[in-house]
């Protein structure tokens, strides 16, 4: 197969993670696509093949003779999809010779616009993976698994000499539980990349630090008659919690290293309210500034409306890998030469969000992000040009078969 039938046959699988439960998987029809891989990656040849009872696939392709003596590279995506839209039931479009203007997605008769996404004009002429309007596509991260599984089936039937490869598919990525269970001792990379970004001949090596925070508000509730200096009103404790943050520094008006305060969930009355946040910051200095911000807000809060008016709960999610990958920049400079051998500038972003490459850093696992070519992710906007993704299996073939020396 080549990288475009993988990616159509990858999102018929119905892999959507599910946000609301704590196992992994969250979801048991993660299985479908992992035991699709599993049966894959026997047919290849690959050794060392493992479908573990929480969804995780690993495989290795050996090195070839004479390149025993470099460094382990791993290749790492994530086989479910996002909760946010529907994934199942994928109908993709498939447009040749793309004329760079707007797309009619038939399935919803709306629109994918170029205003919306001006990267559509650099992909005129070339052949576009759209949704139809009424799912998700999945190339978010089955166009990283479908480039990885063809990278590998391009190195061995070229028999271009490479180092050993670690391959690595996870469930639960967009729940954030996708390096939960990722087990290193059976996956003997040296270092690693994930395959989840989307510009083509992107590199990241920089993620938001992150947490959540959940205010719980305990109210006084009493006859509204005879409320005067009794009632203290939970959801209008909540909105006040909400007005005293900086209204600029939310997703909407922020970009580039610029953190947030995003207000995720809100509900309540009178009796209680519950407002859930995510914080992110790529600057970790002023992450914990953000996270002692909220802190002292409940502190106001009770000192106001009086003690234990106010609880709040905050969880570490993430860490900026830069604290990592600073001290290995040889990878990133591999893939830097991998990407510019395909005529293309490397790209470098600070990724607004986070990776399982993050998490797998900092469990001794060195692993930037690079560019799957796919756009829009997460809704039914998500697009993807076949050229982009033999783009990107190149970059894996080039930095496969120039691994780091030991």
């Amino acid at each position: 197969m080549n990288v475009e039938e993988r990616l159509l046959k990858y999102v018929s699988y119905w892999t959507t993670s599910d946000e609301s439960c704590s196992d992994i998987p969250s979801s048991e029809r993660e299985f479908t696509l992992a035991k699709a891989l599993k049966q894959e990656l026997e047919t290849l040849g690959l050794t060392n093949i493992l479908l573990t009872d929480h969804c995780y696939v690993y495989a290795k392709l050996p090195a070839t003779p004479g390149m025993e003596n470099c460094k382990s590279i791993g290749f790492i995506a994530h086989m479910d999809t996002a909760p946010d839209f529907s994934g199942k039931d994928v109908k993709p479009q498939i447009i040749p010779d793309y004329d760079g203007g707007d797309i009619l997605l038939k399935g919803s008769q709306d629109v994918l616009k170029v205003s919306d996404f001006p990267s559509l004009a650099s992909l005129k002429g070339r052949t576009l993976i759209t949704t139809d309007g009424t799912t998700l596509l999945g190339a978010d991260d089955k166009a990283g698994v479908a480039e990885i599984m063809t990278a590998v089936e391009e190195l061995i039937a070229e028999g271009t000499p490479h180092g050993e490869l670690w391959i690595g598919f996870t469930p639960d990525e967009e729940v954030g539980a996708g390096a939960d269970l990722f087990d290193l001792a059976i996956f003997q990379a040296d270092y690693a990349y994930t395959v989840d970004g989307d510009y083509e001949g992107e590199v990241a090596y920089e993620n938001f630090n992150a947490a959540s925070a959940i205010f719980h508000i305990k109210g006084v509730n009493v006859h509204p008659g005879e409320a005067k200096d009794i009632m203290v009103n939970a959801a209008l404790v909540g909105c006040e919690i909400v007005s005293r943050l900086p209204e600029a520094e939310t997703p909407a008006h922020t970009s580039g290293r610029e953190g947030f305060y995003h207000l995720t969930d809100m509900s309540g009355d009178v009796a209680s309210a519950t407002l859930s946040f995510i914080i992110r910051d790529h600057d970790k200095t002023t992450f914990e500034k953000r996270l002692q911000n909220l802190r002292d807000l409940a502190q106001s809060m009770n000192q106001k409306y009086g003690p234990e008016t106010v609880t709040l709960d905050i969880e570490h999610s993430y860490e900026n890998m830069i604290s990592v990958i600073e001290d290995k920049m040889e990878i990133v400079d591999l893939a830097k030469q991998a990407i510019a051998s395909e005529g293309l500038t490397p790209l470098s972003r600070p990724i607004r969000g986070g990776t399982d490459g993050a998490r797998l850093s900092f469990m001794g696992l060195p692993c930037p992000n690079l560019g799957t070519g796919g756009y829009g992710f997460h809704g039914p906007y998500e697009h993807i040009s076949v050229e982009g993704m033999q783009t990107a299996v190149r970059i894996l073939k080039n930095i496969a078969t120039h691994p780091i020396r030991k």
